[in-house]
């Protein structure tokens, strides 16, 4: 066998998940609904029952934690699925499965290190989305439904009040719950769930679009948070048109972190006290 065709059979392997075991509708549906229902639960009847009396920034911490209760479902979830379908969940199985390698030229199927230096302008673009695009879009669909706007019970703002700053001094519970939590929701939740086990298999019903239809099924997923639903669906076709086009969900999980970034060097310079 000569040396193209050993990598041509590579190649053909390395993309034969995006060929076979395709989901249908239904599976699709089932798996976004096991995702969704549950914290859509705790956001809108858990919460709403377990925080009344309690001061606004407690409130704010009941639902980290109970936001990190949902994430760490999402994983399990994934984790079962993966163990359904492959027999194992060994991290050679979860790399495979779920995309996590370096990323493939869409030019000639062949991996290809270059291609990280795509992360700049994307997460460029990120930065332009999450700072311009998002406020007037998500300012716009809470006008249009005002019901679907931001309870005051659930916002985050009164943990980061002047007031509470004297209060995160040497707190490092509260950064290590923060920590924790972003590792869930940017990468073993979310991006496992919904690029991990979702996207390389709904190819088969959606084809080429199936990065817009998983983008949009990932917007609508935070029934927790409707008002963030077009900016998440925004961001999902983001995230999932990177995943899909190079192949590889380290460019998701690295967009997907950014926001983690910028909030985690927050808390950490309240909890040593330099804010």
């Amino acid at each position: 066998m000569t040396t193209q065709s050993v990598i041509s059979t590579s190649n053909s392997q390395e993309h034969s998940t995006t060929k076979t075991s395709q989901y249908a509708l239904w599976q699709i549906l089932a798996i976004w609904f096991a995702a969704a229902a549950p914290m859509g639960l705790l956001g809108w009847l858990v919460h709403p029952s377990l925080s009344q009396g309690l001061p606004a920034v407690d409130r704010g911490l009941l639902w980290m934690k109970l936001d990190l209760l949902g994430l760490v479902w999402q994983f399990a979830l994934s984790m079962f699925i993966l163990y359904r379908e492959e027999g194992n969940i060994r991290l050679a199985t979860i790399s495979r499965r779920f995309w996590l390698n370096n990323p493939i030229s869409p030019r000639t199927g062949r991996k290809d290190n270059r291609l990280w230096w795509m992360l700049i302008p994307l997460m460029l673009l990120t930065v332009a989305l999450e700072l311009g695009l998002a406020p007037f879009l998500t300012e716009a669909w809470t006008n249009l439904f005002p019901s679907l706007a931001e309870p005051p019970s659930r916002s985050l703002d009164a943990l980061f009040a002047p007031e509470m700053q004297a209060r995160w001094v040497g707190a490092w519970n509260f950064f290590a719950l923060f920590v924790v939590t972003s590792l869930f929701n940017n990468f073993l939740s979310e991006e496992f769930l919904f690029r991990g086990v979702l996207l390389p298999k709904m190819n088969g019903l959606f084809g080429k679009w199936d990065w817009v239809a998983n983008g949009f099924i990932f917007g609508v997923y935070h029934l927790q948070m409707p008002w963030t639903i077009p900016v998440n669906i925004l961001f999902g076709w983001l995230m999932a048109f990177s995943a899909k086009h190079y192949h590889c969900n380290w460019f998701p999980i690295i967009l997907h972190n950014g926001q983690a970034f910028y909030f985690g060097f927050l808390i950490l310079g309240l909890v040593l006290g330099l804010a």
